[in-house]
C-alpha cells in the first residue's frame, strides 16, 4: 500500500548523519521523509555527551559554515565550552562542548520540525526497492512500500546489532532498542560487500554517589566561544567536569573478569576503534602504566547522571562496579547502567563515489557508521554531504564535492572512498596534509560562499563573512603601515623575552615573532588599538583572523602552492571504462587496487594505498599527459 506518496529524498535513521541529511536536503527544497525506529531517540548522543574536540571541532564549524545544524544545536545545548590546544598553533586549536544530552536531542528535533519540507515516519526500514539498477524506495517492517527518488542510509550501529555484556549477548542497536534487520541482506544480494565493526560505551553512574572533593576540577574557558557563526550566544554559566585516575587495584579487579570478557574470549571478532580503546584493552596493551585518566562528565544541567569517559568496557557488570569503586571519588558509586560493546554491519566505503552515492546502485547514498566511521561529527558531516548530493541528483544539478585542501570533510570522504577502512575511522588533524589552511577559525571564509551558492546557507551569513574578511584585510594593511619606535616597544619586548629593536619598525615585523601577540602591540601603540577596536566592531573575529594570517603567512602561502600543484592532478580525469590490467608497466598491486577502487582522477589514484609514484607516472603517460 502506497500510503505516504513519493518523496524526493528518504533518509533512513535519525542519528547525527540522518538529521543533517534530512535537514540539508529539505532546506534546499527537496520533499524529505525521515524514517526512524523511535521518534523519541532522534539525535540521541549514544556515547559521550560532547561535540567537537581535536579535528572534530573543525568539522562542526565546517558543517555550520555550509549551513548544517550541528553547530547551532551544540551551542543551544552546551553546558561547557573549551578551546583545546590553545598552547599550540592555530591549526591545532579545536573547539569542544560538553552538552546536555536531553536538550541536544530536543533541539535537533525542534530544528527538524521547523523545517516544513521534513516529514517523519516511525518504522523500521527492512529493505530497499530497486528497479533497473536504481533505488526507488524502501520497504518497512509494517509492510509499507515508501517511494522516493533517492535514499540515504544512515543506520548507525543498528544493522544486525549485537550487544555484548560479559558472557551475555543480545540483539540491539543500543541498549533497550532492537536491531535493524533486512537491509544488510538486501544490499548483499544486490552485490555489496559487507563487514562487521565494534564500538563500546562506558557505564553511567549516579552523580550523587560520587565524592568530587577527591577529584581534579576541569572548568570551561573563562571567555567561552561557540561553534556556530550564526546568532547563538556563548555560555554565560558553565558546569564543571572532573578528572580522576584508575590505579593498580582497579587494574587487578578488571583482570579478574578477563576470562568472561567478550574482548578476550573470542566472542567479539570484529575491529574496534583503536583510538578509543576499552579500559580492559588499555590495561592489556599498556601493562606498564600504573594509572589511566578518567573524565567525569555531567550529562546535563538538571540530571544527576554522569558519563564515565575513559572507562568504556564490556566486562561483566559486577566486575565493572567493583573496579569503579576502587577509583578515587568513586568509592560509593551507584551504577545506572553498565558499559557494553556492540557489533554491527558496515559496508566498506570504497564502494562509494565522492558524493557518497554507491557505485552499484544509482541514487542510493550511505552516511555515518554504515561507512565504517566512528564519532558524531564524522557521521554528521557525511550526512550533510549525502543530503546535499541526494537533493542535487534528484533536481538534476551537478555533484557537490569538497577537495582535501578545502575542508576536513573533504579529507574524511576522500580517505574513506580511496583508502577504505578496516577499523572504525576517526578524524585527526594529522590526516590532513593542509591543516594550516583548514583551521577552525576560517571555516566560514572557506565554506560559507559555497553553502550560499548551493542554497543551504543564507545571504546574511555571507555578508557576515565579507565583513570579517574586510576587517581582517584592513588590519593586516594597517600592521604593515603603522610604525613603532624603540622607546615605545623595547620595554615590552624585553619583558616578553624578545630582542629589542634599534630603530623604528613596522608593526608587521613584530607580530610575526612567536612570543608577541596583537594584544601586546595594542598596549604599545594607541593608533593600532584604535584600528583593532574599529575592526572588531565590524566582526568580533576579524582581528584574530588578521593576527593568524600575519603570523603564519609564509606557511599558509607554501601550503596553498602545494595544494594548487596537487589539484592539477585532480583535473586529470580517468575514463570510467579504463581496464588497468591492460597497462603493462603498472605494478600488479596497482592494477588490482585501481580496478577495485576505480578512481575518478589521477589525484585520487595517487592516494590509493599500494599505488606508487612510478605507477602514477605510468598512468600519466598512458593517458597522454
Amino acid at each position: 500500500m502506497d500510503m505516504l506518496g513519493e518523496y524526493d529524498v528518504i533518509v533512513v535513521g535519525a542519528g547525527h548523519a540522518g538529521c543533517e541529511a534530512a535537514n540539508a536536503a529539505a532546506k534546499m527544497g527537496s520533499k524529505v521523509l525521515l524514517v526512524t525506529m523511535n521518534m523519541n531517540t532522534i539525535a540521541q548522543m549514544s556515547c559521550n555527551p560532547a561535540m567537537g574536540g581535536v579535528a572534530k571541532g573543525q568539522i562542526v564549524r565546517e558543517i555550520d559554515a555550509l549551513g548544517g545544524g550541528s553547530g547551532i544545536v551544540s551551542d543551544l545545548s552546551a553546558i561547557q565550552f573549551r578551546m583545546l590546544n590553545r598552547s599550540k598553533g592555530p591549526a591545532m586549536w579545536s573547539p569542544r562542548t560538553q552538552n546536555d544530552r536531553m536538550r541536544f536531542a530536543e533541539e535537533w528535533r525542534l530544528l527538524l520540525e521547523r523545517n516544513v519540507n521534513v516529514d517523519f515516519w516511525q518504522d523500521m526500514c527492512s529493505g530497499l526497492i530497486v528497479k533497473g539498477g536504481r533505488v526507488v524506495g524502501i520497504k518497512t517492517s509494517m509492510g509499507l512500500d515508501i517511494f522516493g527518488r533517492a535514499v540515504v542510509l544512515t543506520n548507525g550501529t543498528f544493522l544486525n546489532g549485537l550487544i555484548h555484556l560479559g558472557e551475555k549477548q543480545f540483539g540491539g542497536g543500543r541498549v533497550g532498542e532492537k536491531a535493524a534487520t533486512g537491509v544488510t541482506e538486501d544490499l548483499i544480494e544486490l552485490g555489496f560487500e559487507a563487514g562487521r565493526m565494534k564500538t563500546g560505551t562506558p557505564p553511567r553512574v549516579d552523580g550523587r554517589s560520587l565524592d568530587y572533593a577527591k577529584m581534579e576540577i576541569q572548568e570551561g574557558d573563562v571567555n567561552p566561544s561557540k561553534f556556530s557563526y550564526g546568532d547563538t550566544l556563548p555560555l554565560s554559566k558553565q558546569l564543571a567536569c572532573h578528572i580522576t585516575y584508575t590505579n593498580e587495584l582497579t587494574h587487578e579487579i578488571l583482570k579478574t573478569g578477563f576470562d568472561r570478557s567478550p574482548m578476550f574470549n573470542g566472542a567479539i571478532k570484529s575491529s574496534g576503534p583503536r583510538y578509543c580503546p576499552s579500559i580492559e584493552d588499555k590495561i592489556s596493551r599498556f601493562a606498564e602504566r600504573e594509572r589511566h585518566q578518567i573524565f567525569v562528565e555531567p550529562e546535563g544541567w538538571n540530571t544527576v547522571e554522569i558519563y564515565v569517559n575513559g572507562f568504556s568496557t564490556s566486562l561483566p557488570e559486577d566486575v565493572q562496579l567493583l573496579a569503579m569503586r576502587s577509583i578515587s571519588g568513586f568509592e560509593n558509586a551507584r551504577m545506572f547502567r553498565p558499559g557494553y560493546a556492540i557489533e554491527y554491519d558496515y559496508f566498506p566505503p570504497t564502494q562509494l563515489k565522492h558524493t557518497l552515492e554507491t557505485k552499484l546502485i544509482d541514487n542510493l547514498y550511505f552516511a555515518g557508521q554504515i561507512n565504517g566511521t566512528t564519532g558524531y561529527e564524522e557521521a554528521a558531516c557525511q550526512g550533510l554531504m549525502a543530503g546535499i548530493n541526494a537533493h542535487r541528483k534528484v533536481k538534476e544539478l551537478s555533484e557537490f564535492v569538497l577537495n582535501r585542501n578545502e575542508a576536513y570533510i573533504g579529507v574524511l570522504i576522500d580517505d574513506l572512498i580511496t583508502k577504505g577502512t578496516k577499523e572504525p575511522y576517526r578524524m585527526f588533524t594529522s590526516r590532513a596534509e593542509y591543516r594550516i589552511l583548514l583551521r577552525q577559525d576560517n571555516a566560514d571564509i572557506r565554506l560559507t560562499p559555497l553553502g550560499c551558492e548551493i542554497g543551504l546557507n543564507s545571504q546574511t551569513a555571507l555578508r557576515k563573512v565579507e565583513k570579517k574578511v574586510f576587517g581582517s584585510n584592513t588590519l593586516q594593511k594597517d600592521l604593515k603601515r603603522i610604525g613603532i619606535t624603540p622607546e615605545d616597544a623595547n620595554e615590552g619586548l624585553v619583558a616578553l623575552g624578545s630582542s629589542p629593536i634599534v630603530q623604528k619598525v613596522k608593526l608587521s615585523s613584530l607580530i610575526t615573532r612567536p612570543n608577541i601577540g596583537l594584544c601586546d602591540l595594542m598596549s604599545w601603540s594607541v593608533e593600532l588599538a584604535d584600528v583593532v577596536h574599529r575592526v572588531n566592531e565590524l566582526h568580533p573575529e576579524a582581528a584574530e583572523q588578521a593576527e593568524i594570517q600575519m603570523k603564519y603567512e609564509g606557511y599558509i602561502q607554501r601550503e596553498e602552492e602545494v595544494a594548487v600543484k596537487m589539484n592539477r592532478l585532480e583535473d586529470v580525469r580517468i575514463p570510467n571504462n579504463l581496464d588497468y590490467s591492460d597497462i603493462i608497466s603498472l605494478s600488479l598491486e596497482a592494477k588490482e587496487k585501481l580496478n577495485k577502487i576505480r578512481p575518478v582522477t589521477i589525484g585520487q589514484a595517487s592516494r590509493v594505498s599500494g599505488v606508487s609514484p612510478s605507477d602514477i607516472s605510468v598512468l600519466l603517460i598512458y593517458l597522454g599527459r
